[in-house]
């Protein structure tokens, strides 16, 4: 029998179950560290197919550690299922919130956490029926979209003794690469100042609404004298009542991105002394609130081919009249930029959802994601498949409209086939793993990670 028609087949046979487990969680989306119905609803669906079900991993309320098999090698993957705020939005192609300003699946994690049960659901029909070594865990990650789930697991030793990691993200294209996600970290300067009167008596205050100001003209400034793949964002989330009193609270928060983990630790050491120096020249108080870090991610170049590989054995749905009608409408829609992203993958005026496997790219994106704490644990690859309309933005209404619709479940089924094909060519092919780790190893210089997050930082809920 050819290898993977075992696990396919059975990932054909959960379909529908997969696609109302997915559905579910898309019209119940819950906000990072809050995912206890997706969390329930996956270790049920996790426990009928005979997996060793563990909630609260790394001490995480809502994760989930889900292990079948026994031996090596140990491949991880990494679902998650938190969704975002502000992007409500019914499954039509047109901006229509289900609740205005609620949460949405605006970055497809309901179809991510889903895509990663299918796949080891169907790996561990295959694995029991070839009589197979190896274990293969699945992982429920909380809180990707504040970038800690994950780094916490780590930090409690959830992810210890995996040999490889996967990791899809839904798209809107079927593709993986060499490139990588930079770094992050995310933090709140908080300033505790005097208050007055604005008229009466202003010279009686000190502003810490100024001390924010001060820090982000400061940074204007750093900008100037940082590497060029830096990136620095801010929003001020307290700045004062009424104009007629002096502010004595004032808060704003940070992120600053860069190529390498050391790259953001230098610029976030500056940004903080900068911070410092605003406090001084106000004789304000600043107080640091850390919410999080992550690393670079690192796809595995031998992972990378192997993924690829899988992509292109691995049968994909055809999108049907209705599949293309609903992406060319969303793709006319403000936001979208399908003439950019057409022009870049060097097809047609046309085409509005991706067919086919791009060759493999070398690209840089400059999001971030949790994910890269594993791949500096472990092998790892990310890859992603077409889920969503050629040319819509990340985090946007848009794709929480296909996350909801039958073109995000035929690239999550997709997914699952190709990530089951590629754990057995792991599982059965014993060089991939020898020649993946020479490559991790060779990549780290044999330095063991150190999480980014202090002792004293807990999991935010936002």
């Amino acid at each position: 029998m050819q290898q993977g028609k075992i696990a396919l087949d059975a990932i054909e046979k959960n379909r529908g179950k997969l696609w109302e487990l997915a559905k579910r969680i898309w019209d119940n989306p819950e906000g990072p560290n809050r995912e206890y119905l997706a969390c329930q609803w996956s270790a049920e669906v996790l426990k009928d197919a005979g997996f060793d079900v563990e909630i609260g991993a790394g001490g995480l309320s809502t994760a989930i550690k889900a292990s079948f098999g026994s031996g090596s090698p140990v491949i991880g993957f990494l679902g998650e299922y938190d969704a975002l705020r502000g992007l409500s939005q019914k499954a039509v192609p047109w901006k229509e919130p289900v609740a205005e300003g609620g949460w949405g699946h605006g970055c497809g994690h309901n179809l991510l956490g889903v895509g990663h049960i299918g796949a080891v659901i169907g790996l561990a029909r295959e694995m029991q029926a070839e009589n197979m070594p190896g274990t293969i865990i699945y992982y429920g990650c909380p809180a990707e979209e504040v970038l800690t789930g994950k780094v916490f697991m780590a930090k409690a030793g959830a992810f210890d003794g995996v040999d490889l990691s996967v990791h899809w993200h839904p798209g809107s294209s079927n593709s993986v690469g060499t490139g990588c996600n930079i770094g992050l970290n995310s933090f709140k300067l908080h300033f505790k100042g005097r208050t007055a009167h604005a008229g009466g008596d202003p010279h009686n205050g000190r502003s810490a609404l100024d001390a924010v100001e001060l820090t982000n003209v400061g940074i204007q400034y750093l900008r100037e004298h940082v590497p060029s793949d830096v990136r620095i964002h801010y929003a001020i989330t307290e700045g004062g009542i009424v104009p007629n009193i002096v502010p004595d609270k004032a808060s704003a928060w940070y992120f600053v991105r860069a190529l390498t983990r050391q790259g953001v630790e230098d610029v976030y050491n500056r940004l903080l002394n900068i911070g410092r120096g605003a406090a001084m020249m106000t004789e304000t108080e600043m107080t640091l609130e850390f919410l999080g870090g992550c690393y670079p991610t690192m796809n595995n170049t031998v992972l990378v081919n192997v993924i690829h590989e899988a992509m292109k054995e691995a049968p994909r749905d055809e999108w049907t009249d209705e599949d293309i009608e609903f992406a060319k409408t969303l793709s006319r829609t403000p936001g979208s930029h399908i003439e950019e992203t057409q022009k870049q993958m060097g097809i047609g005026p046309d085409e509005y959802l991706h067919n086919g496997v791009r060759p493999i790219v070398s690209e840089t994106g400059h999001g971030s994601t949790d994910v890269g704490d594993i791949c500096y644990m472990m092998p790892s690859v990310m890859f992603s498949t077409a889920s969503s309309n050629l040319g819509s933005p990340g985090h946007s209404w848009q794709t929480t409209a296909c996350s909801g619709n039958p073109i995000g479940e035929k690239g999550m089924i997709y997914a699952a086939r190709v990530m089951a094909l590629f754990a057995l060519k792991a599982l059965t092919n014993p060089a991939i793993l020898t020649e993946a780790r020479e490559e991790y190893e060779k990549a780290t210089a044999g330095a063991p990670y150190a999480c980014p997050i202090p002792d004293d930082v807990k999991p935010p809920v936002d």
